[in-house]
């Protein structure tokens, strides 16, 4: 059964490592390629993207894919409306991967934002140390906060994403450890955090840090990502999804 996995998070990584193991699947990893040093991971993997709906129509065609799981991240919206387009266009089953979000606990400070531009405002005129953990991707708009202090940690080099007086840039890879990130925003004497709704127990250690410290967090929601599609939230209920399809009972 030739399967197309379109990935990115470490949901579709623990998927590939099932599907690698079964004789009964063909699967493919497709990634977006904005990480230049990818973990290497245990089925084929294809890097770049499809030139939209058409193009990811095309492919599927194509490569005579039967079952796309939609396992990319939680921000990646577009991605995600074009796999539901290009399914539906071509017929062929989709399966939305998807980690649920991350809810507040007793004693977090939670301010939640729709947007970058709104967490921006959330941050305030005031000067502060702000522990950034958004993706290089999302840092540009932070410019238009020159005032803060940004501690900035990203797997790529930064290089002139944010153009702003004070920058410290860390490069590190999740999974991250609760008493690690307590003891950098220590050491880095951080005011706030801001984060995306990622989800997930890789980096939530800066959550629950920064309430053990007490530290307000923003919290920027997920966008929108196409409603009318199978979901769920583990890639062993992935794996089932695609045995079922394979035995011929969807």
């Amino acid at each position: 059964m030739r399967i197309l996995i379109l990935g990115g998070t470490t949901e579709a990584s623990a998927l590939a490592g099932l599907l690698a193991e079964n004789p009964c699947f063909s699967p493919l990893l497709s990634m977006a390629g904005r990480t230049s040093d990818p973990r290497p991971l245990p089925i084929p993997t294809r890097i770049g993207g499809f030139g939209g709906v058409e193009g990811l129509a095309r492919f599927l065609v194509q490569e005579r894919i039967e079952a796309v799981i939609d396992a990319t991240h939680p921000f990646a919206a577009v991605m995600s409306r074009n796999a539901a387009a290009a399914c539906a266009e071509t017929d062929v089953p989709l399966l939305a991967l998807r980690r649920p979000p991350w809810k507040p606990q007793e004693g977090d400070a939670w301010i939640e934002v729709a947007s970058m531009e709104d967490a921006i405002r959330a941050l305030g005129e005031v000067p502060r140390r702000v522990f950034l953990t958004v993706g290089r991707l999302e840092l540009a708009p932070f410019a238009f906060a020159p005032q803060h202090t940004y501690l900035v940690r990203t797997i790529e080099p930064i290089g002139d994403a944010l153009q702003v007086p004070n920058v410290i840039a860390i490069r590190d890879r999740a999974p991250f450890d609760e008493v690690a990130e307590r003891a950098l925003m220590q050491r880095e004497r951080v005011d706030v955090v801001v984060t995306k709704n990622s989800g997930g127990a890789a980096t939530y250690p800066k959550i629950a840090a920064a309430r053990m410290l007490g530290l307000p967090v923003i919290v920027v929601a997920r966008p929108e990502k196409p409603r009318d599609v199978a979901e769920v939230a583990t890639a062993e209920a992935a794996f089932d999804w695609l045995e079922t399809r394979h035995r011929g009972t969807p």
